[in-house]
């Protein structure tokens, strides 16, 4: 599958579903403690750091985009998919929301003072993981805190129905943390932190916390 047919798919899949995903994953957040502390984590990162502009990247209907804004953050949506953006934009009025893909962000150069990419990658092709770091790298300013989502695991499935039993066709990458750890260490990150969420569930989750250095 090459990008323009993966990139397709997962736009016209989400876009299909936009509404019914948004409608289940609202107040999500609020049943998630550790993953409220770790968006609490990211955002005094960023004040840290003396703030400024923070991108969450794949940000489907904006909710974590809103609860960064919440958190004192300057954070603004970028999707792939624009029946996303229109969702977030319906949901969220005022906050900034694009559409975009996180192969090529179209970003000025160290702009960023933080990358948020939460179960956004789980559709990226290992192949494309590569330069995907890179252009995160590329648009984050040194010191730029970046944290990331994932499903943990070491196989890839299709997705063909979700969200509402809408028909969807996007293939679902699970990956391992210290895979993901040394992707990012060769696009010139360095690794803080790794959190496993739900370790004996069926599938664990994972949050990998890293730093442009200075």
């Amino acid at each position: 599958m090459d990008t323009e047919d993966w990139l397709a798919d997962t736009r016209v899949s989400y876009d299909t579903v936009a509404v019914s995903y948004a409608d289940q994953l609202r107040g999500r957040l609020a049943e998630e403690p550790y993953l409220r502390a770790v968006l609490a984590l990211f955002a005094e990162q960023v004040r840290a750091a003396g703030g400024g502009p923070v991108a969450d990247v794949g940000c489907g209907p904006g909710h974590v985009t809103a609860h960064l804004r919440g958190l004192g953050v300057d954070a603004f949506g970028i999707d792939l998919s624009p029946g996303m953006i229109e969702v977030a934009r319906r949901d969220h009025p005022g906050l900034r929301f694009e559409v975009g893909s996180m192969t090529d962000l179209d970003l000025p150069t160290a702009s960023v003072a933080g990358l948020l990419a939460w179960w956004s990658l789980i559709h990226v092709p290992d192949d494309e993981v590569p330069t995907v770091f890179g252009d995160f790298h590329r648009v984050l300013r040194p010191g730029g805190a970046l944290q990331l989502g994932f499903h943990v695991g070491d196989q890839s499935r299709l997705k063909t129905r979700g969200y509402g039993d809408h028909p969807m066709r996007v293939l679902v990458h699970r990956r391992q943390p210290d895979q993901v750890a040394t992707w990012l260490r060769d696009a010139g990150f360095d690794v803080e932190a790794q959190l496993l969420l739900g370790p004996h569930e069926l599938v664990p989750q994972a949050v990998l916390l890293a730093r442009r250095p200075s």
